[in-house]
């Protein structure tokens, strides 16, 4: 894999003694103030980044440094860091503080990885436009105009901006994809059971994968080669690290399925088809099998996935009551159902609300059947059809989305028209493979295409390697 990237030139100085991890750290400090207006943050950990620092530049003095020594890493703000505010941009989470770090997190700090603060989303990773914050939408850093995609939108358009080596953000349909493909970037969506979700405010449990977003594969691979493997406090996390690592395959000749259904999409932009239609033309062209497959189901997918992620955070989110968890509303209230209901009527922004309220509906009584048994009988169908197709292809490649980044402050009359832009993003999410999405075309200067890959369940290494291998010979 290329191993040119940021992290690496920066880590070379540092041991080189060439610059200081200090320096490195306060340069990343100036630029994320100078780049404030973008409102990627929603909170900056300076002093605390500048202690790590000089820590970290006495143990390289000493030899003892660990692996990911000057990477500085910005968290998706639904990751939880121990003794730090972690708020899933939600007003009901305003002021609370985790009482323990996340697993990654801690395996990230083990090798001396600087995390530099907690980014934007969209309230509990609801949207895809990053306007559903209770901080305030994202600013695409490629124009100002455009929203950065969503929920991860801030962590795509924190690595687009440089305000970091490497984001961690959330996939529970495309969250960490889509804006990585309107910021011009790099997202991975692991294999689910990869990496642990200890830590990771829920929003859909069996769909909600942690994964990182860079400028660079080969920055993503040394992140995933810390952060995967399995953790005792997540039973779902049930791969070995040493599962992440099983790239064997000769990328020269990939046998690659594409969707038809897909690549003729009525959503599909003229010049999202254009530049993936030129991007296929090059793979063949160069000796890869390139077959066009039939996936009607594919028609499916957006509907059998609000569904069952809006029933998981129904079940999820019931934990915000005011009592335990969330802001409280008790002012002058006695009954305990009166607190709930205006704590949650205050605290809840308008997605999460219906959200909550489709979930609810689609478990009650008399529509189980109706909504929430099918689309577990989609999901099935949807997981046996895309490994059928994995065992005779190395890879599906199809669009990350069927757009290009939207405006700010776009209005829509129908609130889940943005619904229907995961129609290429919830498959791997349904199934639980591995998918990547990389920069494939420059619309305008302003604004990317991206291309996904979606490998086998455990080829997260191999995605990235061919990932890599596309950008440096077909873009």
């Amino acid at each position: 894999m290329k191993k040119h990237s940021d992290f690496i030139n920066c880590q070379k100085n540092i041991f080189d003694r060439n610059v200081t991890c200090l320096e490195v750290v306060k340069s990343y400090l100036d630029r994320i103030e100078k780049k404030n207006n973008l409102n990627i943050f929603v909170e900056v950990f300076e002093e605390e980044s500048i202690s790590r620092a000089k820590q970290i530049d006495k143990k390289i003095i000493n030899k003892s440094a660990g692996k990911l020594a000057g990477m500085i890493i910005a968290i998706k703000d639904n990751i939880c860091y121990k003794n730090h505010n972690v708020s899933a941009a939600s007003k009901i989470l305003k002021n609370f503080k985790s009482t323990f770090s996340a697993t990654v997190i801690e395996r990230l700090i083990e090798e001396d990885a600087i995390i530099i603060g907690r980014l934007n989303c969209d309230e509990f990773a609801m949207g895809s436009t990053n306007e559903n914050s209770f901080y305030g939408p994202v600013k695409n850093p490629l124009n100002n105009n455009l929203t950065p995609g969503g929920s991860s939108g801030g962590c795509a358009a924190a690595v687009a901006a440089s305000l970091c080596h490497v984001a961690l953000g959330s996939d529970t349909g495309g969250s960490i994809r889509q804006p990585a493909s309107f910021c011009g970037v790099i997202g991975l969506k692991p294999t689910y059971g990869m990496v642990s979700r200890h830590g990771l405010i829920a929003y859909a449990s069996s769909f909600d994968q942690i994964g990182p977003i860079s400028k660079s594969s080969y920055e993503i691979d040394i992140v995933m080669k810390i952060i995967s493997g399995r953790d005792e406090y997540d039973t779902t996390c049930v791969f070995d690290r040493k599962d992440y690592e099983n790239s064997n395959l000769d990328l020269s000749k990939m046998k690659i399925a594409i969707i038809k259904e897909a690549s003729f999409h009525n959503l599909l932009h003229a010049d999202v088809k254009k530049s993936f239609s030129k991007l296929i033309e090059s793979i063949s062209s160069d000796g890869h099998k390139i077959s066009q497959i039939s996936m009607p189901v594919l028609n499916y997918l957006v509907p059998a996935y609000y569904i069952l992620t809006t029933a998981e955070a129904s079940s999820n989110l019931s934990r915000y009551d005011g009592i335990k968890y969330g802001e409280t509303q008790r002012k002058e209230i006695n009954h305990w159902e009166t607190v709930i209901k205006k704590t949650r009527s205050l605290g809840f922004g308008k997605e999460v609300k219906r959200r909550i309220l489709l979930g609810t509906f689609v478990l009650s009584e008399g529509y189980y059947d109706n909504y929430y048994s099918k689309a577990q009988k989609i999901r099935r169908i949807v997981q046996q059809k895309t490994d059928e197709i994995l065992n005779e292809f190395d890879f599906i490649l199809l669009p990350t989305s069927p757009t290009i980044p939207f405006n700010l402050n776009q209005k829509h009359k129908d609130p889940t028209v943005l619904y229907l832009q995961d129609v290429f993003t919830v498959q791997s999410n349904l199934s639980g493979h591995p998918s990547l999405s990389i920069p494939i075309f420059q619309y305008k200067d302003d604004a990317p295409v991206g291309a996904q890959l979606i490998g086998k369940k455990l080829s997260d290494q191999t995605l990235l390697e061919y990932g890599d291998f596309i950008l440096k010979n077909y873009v």
